[in-house]
């Protein structure tokens, strides 16, 4: 019995989806300009094709309202880590930090977050 308890827990342990297989949101850089900010997110995914893809990373404040969404149109299944911007994201008086978050097309959004605080 003890061999069938062990090979059931390696199938669901190694059907279970990993934080390695989510998007994650590796460097950003933000800055102020004109009427809004810009946000320039580096994010990391093994991409393999249109089947699993990180396709998109928002800016939102602490409480989370969405302040900007970044839609990623296809998979970079070449470029990795790649960055991408967003600009005239308008952050409230009075918000001193955000948080940008990627996601992936099959994990949904990651888990890990990544807080900015802004100057």
């Amino acid at each position: 019995m003890r061999p069938l308890y062990v090979s059931a827990f390696a199938a669901i342990v190694l059907a279970s989806p990993v934080l390695a297989d989510q998007a994650q949101v590796k460097r950003v850089t933000a800055r102020q300009a004109g009427g809004g900010w810009t946000f320039d997110v580096t994010v990391s995914h093994p991409d393999t094709g249109w089947d699993h893809y990180a396709d998109g990373w928002s800016v939102s404040t602490p409480d989370g309202t969405e302040l900007g969404f970044r839609k990623l149109a296809h998979p970079h299944e070449t470029e990795q880590p790649f960055t991408r911007s967003l600009s005239g994201v308008t952050v409230p008086s009075g918000v001193n930090e955000v948080i940008i978050r990627a996601r992936d097309n099959v994990h949904g959004w990651s888990d890990q977050a990544y807080t900015v605080k802004l100057k």
